[in-house]
């Protein structure tokens, strides 16, 4: 064994790609690193974080989409699209909900590497889950120690390779033509480690026109040259060419074939193609009692995207077209010094560091159309050079004495947007703008007991403008010089409790206060601008529940009550927004809840259920809701071992009752006419099947 003076950022767990016997048991007491930066137990933690082993997150699953392993996590919506081209909606106590793609105003970190641009826009395709070791997940006013755009925080960690050499196959088939396939190898001493992934996934799709194929890569050395040091290399590779776009729906065309593609989806062929590359490098080592952590990554990012803007649209002349094409190069550095002190009977942790995340891309836009051809490349419409860079220092700091606990935080984030407009045929779209904010946080717990904690903290934060939301949203559709990012305070207070010896509780109450909200000031010809012009309150409730109910039975209870509402009256598309209407796309209450059990080694099952209450769709609340719904969830696991091969089997049914349902809206997309021909709604697929297959050798 190697000894343990060395604290890692990311542990060496190893974790079996199919084990025998899965220990069902959970720890009441996790350490998580997300939100103190330093390994740190989650009972002392002044703040709302959740950590979701591997078991957890994977077993019985998938493993395609992310939406699969954050259901438990309470606070968050994660919505399914069903659309490969727009990746998942996810949202955080609200935060993030009005993404019309993609993932907006959550940090998404991977292995310590942002897989959000540095203006806030992300997207978790890039992350295989298959190497997932844990998953962290922070809510409330310290997210913001995180910088810009962080409403909330989501960490992935991969594994390391560790132990004899194992060698694993697996293969899925599902309904609506989906299978996947997916070959790896791991293994690693004390010296060094070695993981590598490879998936192939492929689907139709629930709806017409969503069919989808992704190729994913990732490739992990661990290196460890001493006893106090550790070296982690890694790659990641998503290729996803042509995947289609259906595209949101109305109301009216839910009712009449909820399988539907939107019509102008099929007469424009709207798809998608990425190719995704990324290489990062983390460095750890200790000093006496301090511990230097460094990361360093790089890589590059193609889009091309084909649109269902009309010809006539195009005709503006201020208009981009309606074909997207850039390529994205980026890079970033991070680098931290944590600290500990002992001050007589109490520790106090100091954590300075600063990140840096640069992204430049090289964008064009096309017409998509060809005389009357549709969906084709045609005349060019835009030619820019965008630069988004982000630099952040920041110190933090801990002190723990007895069983009061502090902690506080101070963040400088500088975030400078600058386009080069190379077409000036529609005008002159170049621009840039930077934004500073100071962004405070401060926390207190105290134990009462060894079995309840209580806890309170407050923090600002800050959420600039996209690119896409300053390009047009200036006078005459330039870039929006005036645009200011939102800001925010949060207050939460909260206990954590230990019920017994083998369950645990965890209780938040938070409220957070938004100036300067980003909404759309109207849309049109296939842009829209954007303007500052709401304040918003957010008061909520989460509650989450987890218990062994024996040796075998295991249960997880997951419940949030929203109130999101505009506090101030603004004016978007032309119309009144009145004080008190809600947010859209916020559920002002979910549910989910799971029971597992795993009577023998060789067998496991669960079934999971959830609950979403209504989603507006939009600002003035005036159009079709997405209804309340709820579903439930049932899988089968089986495992067999014969000498070096370990086999396993899963059956899962999704949406067992068959519910017709909403799976996620996209908010306010009704291009400046919100009612009956808005299309904002994406439903979830039907009562569907999933059968998976796998089998590992293990080396000796």
């Amino acid at each position: 064994m190697r000894p343990t003076r060395l604290r890692l950022y990311l542990p060496a767990l190893c974790l079996p790609l199919h084990a025998v016997a899965e220990d069902n048991r959970f720890t009441l007491d996790p350490l998580v690193v997300t939100g103190s930066r330093y390994e740190s137990s989650g009972w002392q933690l002044p703040f709302s974080v959740n950590r979701i082993n591997a078991e957890q997150a994977t077993l019985g699953k998938p493993g395609v989409n992310l939406s699969e392993a954050l259901g438990s996590v309470p606070g968050l919506v994660v919505q399914n699209r069903q659309n490969y081209a727009q990746d998942l909606q996810v949202s955080s106590r609200g935060f993030g909900a009005r993404a019309a793609f993609g993932i907006r105003g959550i940090k998404l970190l991977a292995d310590g590497v942002p897989l959000s641009n540095p203006d806030g826009q992300g997207q978790v395709a890039t992350f295989d889950l298959d190497t997932l070791e844990r998953i962290e997940v922070l809510r409330g006013p310290f997210a913001s120690v995180y910088g810009s755009n962080s409403g909330g925080v989501i960490q992935l960690f991969s594994r390391d390779g560790e132990g004899p050499p194992k060698f694993s196959l697996d293969t899925s088939q599902a309904a609506y033509g989906t299978s996947r396939t997916r070959v790896a190898a791991e293994g690693g001493n004390d010296k060094a480690g070695f993981i590598v992934n490879r998936s192939h996934f492929e689907t139709d799709g629930y709806r017409a026109h969503s069919g989808a194929i992704l190729d994913k890569t990732f490739a992990k050395l661990t290196l460890h040259p001493d006893d106090f040091s550790k070296l982690s290399l890694s790659f990641s590779e998503l290729d996803q060419n042509d995947t289609q776009d259906p595209q949101g729906l109305t109301w009216t065309q839910v009712q009449a074939d909820r399988r539907a593609a939107a019509p102008n989806a099929l007469l424009f062929n709207t798809r998608k193609t990425v190719d995704h590359r990324q290489f990062a490098l983390h460095f750890e080592r200790s000093f006496a009692t301090g511990t230097w952590q460094s990361t360093l990554y790089s890589g590059t990012r193609r889009v091309i995207q084909f649109l269902s803007i009309p010809p006539a649209a195009q005709g503006n002349p201020s208009s981009a077209g309606g074909v997207i094409n850039f390529e994205r190069s980026f890079h970033g550095l991070g680098n931290r010094w944590i600290q500990p002190f002992e001050l007589g009977s109490s520790l106090l942790t100091l954590t300075v560091g600063v990140d840096y995340d640069y992204a430049s891309d090289d964008r064009q836009g096309y017409e998509n159309f060809v005389s009357s051809n549709l969906g084709v490349t045609g005349n060019l419409r835009r030619d820019e050079r965008n630069a988004v860079t982000s630099l952040s220092p920041y110190l933090q700091a801990a002190w723990q004495s007895g069983k009061l606990g502090l902690q506080a935080g101070l963040r400088h984030s500088e975030v400078a947007f600058d386009v080069d407009d190379h077409f000036l045929g529609n005008g002159d779209d170049s621009g840039s703008v930077t934004y500073r904010e100071l962004t405070p946080t401060l926390g207190v717990s105290y134990a009462l007991s060894a079995a309840l904690s209580l806890y309170a903290s407050w923090g600002k934060g800050l959420e600039t403008p996209t690119l896409n939301e300053l390009s047009y949203s200036g006078p005459g559709n330039s870039f929006g010089f005036d645009l200011k990012p939102a800001t925010s305070e949060q207050i939460e207070v909260g206990l954590k409790a230990r019920l017994a010896e083998t369950t645990s509780l965890q209780l938040a109450l938070f409220q957070i206060d938004t100036d300067d909200e980003l909404v759309v000031e109207s849309a049109s010809g296939g842009r829209s601008r954007f303007q500052n012009a709401a304040q918003t309150r957010r008061r909520g409730l989460e509650l989450a529940l987890q218990s062994n109910l024996s040796d075998t039975l295991r249960a997880h209870l997951a419940y949030t009550h929203i109130d999101a509402a505009y506090s101030q009256a603004f004016t978007s598309n032309g119309r009144q927004i009145e004080q008190g209407n809600k947010l859209p796309g916020i559920p002002s209450r979910s549910l989910y809840g799971e029971l597992a059990w795993q009577p023998l080694e060789w067998f496991s099952t669960a079934l999971e259920g959830m609950y979403r209450s209504k989603l507006y769709v939009e600002d003035s609340n005036s159009a079709k809701a997405a209804p309340s719904y709820a579903l439930f969830n049932w899988q089968a696991r089986f495992e067999q071992q014969v000498g070096a091969l370990t086999f396993n089997q899963v059956l899962r049914l999704d949406n067992l009752l068959d519910r017709e349902y909403i799976g996620s809206v996209i908010v306010g997309n009704d291009n400046g006419a919100p009612g009956p021909g808005g299309r904002y709604y994406e439903p979830g697929p039907e009562r569907a099947w999933y059968v998976g297959a796998g089998v590992q050798y293990q080396f000796d």
